[in-house]
């Protein structure tokens, strides 16, 4: 087993319960214009419903919802309460310090107008919340929270968290200056922990580990709903660099020693260690892949897959010559909760 507890104990149930009271109070705060654009049905309230909650984005774009910007204070405070749900202690700072970039990046490219009818382009008012769904009744219902570089995902069924994926974090820069000559590089520890991994490996596994040629220019899922699952037909390359396949690239686990399995399963935690615990599906270790494309050499572009089954993470750190640092954690059996929705249906809508 790997550094995830799985979906045992109480934890889902738990954590459902303090999301939906922190769901209520934020739509309980709004006035009736805020909550036509903070509330949306439900899965259960169809096709076009459900085409919506499986919208996400990762760019500076409208993500669907009521932006933090045009709420009061006090209606942000109750947002990030649920927002914090949904994610550990780091994973909530993790959060916060990416949306705080907006203003470090709004900087470095001269503090650009919005266009488009927005006044402001870098603008951490402009992070969208969504529920999806009565929040704690008896149909299953969710949320989402998105904005540049953010994208939580979260479905509810029957009383428990059984959706947090996809769940996508960037950060743009990837590293800034502290005064003291420090660093800031809230992502930092997830490139160190691979990087250090593969040049750790014998030359025989390295070879297997690291493929041939440049590094994609992102993350090769981008923002697609649906993602192959096991037996399903390889789709075609996305952007011609190391395609996205339903099976497996690169070097399993299960061939690494006692530091360096260490090393791996520190690597899957952070990453899957963005949710409270016992949310996150079981990971065996030994059935992971990784594959590293590009330099490894710290500052340089580069990119890296984990992948094994329910478990899909990719990280690219290519665009500004290794300054800008895309992450996305995915369940290709059950994004959006979709395994336990259709489980859901099948139990309370046969015959």
């Amino acid at each position: 087993m790997g550094p995830t507890s799985g979906r045992g104990g109480d934890a889902p149930a738990g954590v459902a319960g303090r999301m939906a009271d922190a769901a209520a109070a934020w739509l309980a705060a709004l006035d009736p214009a805020q909550r036509s654009l903070a509330q949306r049905p439900g899965p259960p309230g169809g096709p076009a419903a459900e085409d919506g909650r499986l919208r996400w984005h990762y760019v500076p774009t409208d993500h669907g919802g009521l932006p933090l910007g045009e709420q009061r204070p006090v209606q942000q405070s109750l947002a990030m309460r649920l927002v914090s749900t949904g994610l550990s202690v780091a994973g909530y700072v993790t959060v916060c310090g990416v949306m705080g970039l907006e203003d470090v990046l709004d900087r470095a490219e001269g503090f650009p107008r919005g266009g488009a009818g927005r006044e402001r382009y870098r603008d951490r008012g402009l992070y969208y919340l969504r529920v999806f769904g009565e929040p704690g009744g008896a149909a299953p219902w969710g949320w989402r929270f998105g904005g540049h570089h953010v994208s939580l995902n979260n479905l509810v069924v029957d009383g428990r968290v059984r959706g947090v994926t996809p769940c996508f974090l960037g950060a743009n820069p990837a590293a800034a200056p502290l005064l003291g000559a420090g660093t800031l590089r809230l992502l930092g520890a997830t490139e160190d922990l691979a990087r250090d991994l593969v040049r750790s490996l014998p030359p025989a596994l390295r070879a297997r580990a690291v493929v041939p040629g440049r590094a994609p220019a992102d993350i090769v899922s981008r923002n697609r709903p649906l993602l192959p699952r096991a037996g399903e037909a390889e789709p075609g390359p996305d952007g011609g660099v190391l395609p996205l396949t339903p099976g497996p690239r690169g070097l399993p686990g299960s061939e690494l020693d006692g530091d360096r399995r260490r090393q791996l399963e520190a690597l899957l935690s952070a990453h899957v260690g963005r949710v409270p615990d016992g949310l996150a599906a079981p990971v065996d270790v030994d059935s992971v892949h990784l594959l590293w494309a590009g330099s490894t050499d710290p500052g340089r572009p580069h990119y890296y897959r984990l992948q094994g089954p329910r478990l899909l993470v990719e990280w690219d750190n290519t665009q500004q010559d290794g300054n800008h640092a895309h992450s996305v954690w995915r369940d290709p059996e059950a994004d959006f909760g979709l395994d336990a929705l259709a489980a859901h249906r099948a139990a309370h809508h046969t015959g």
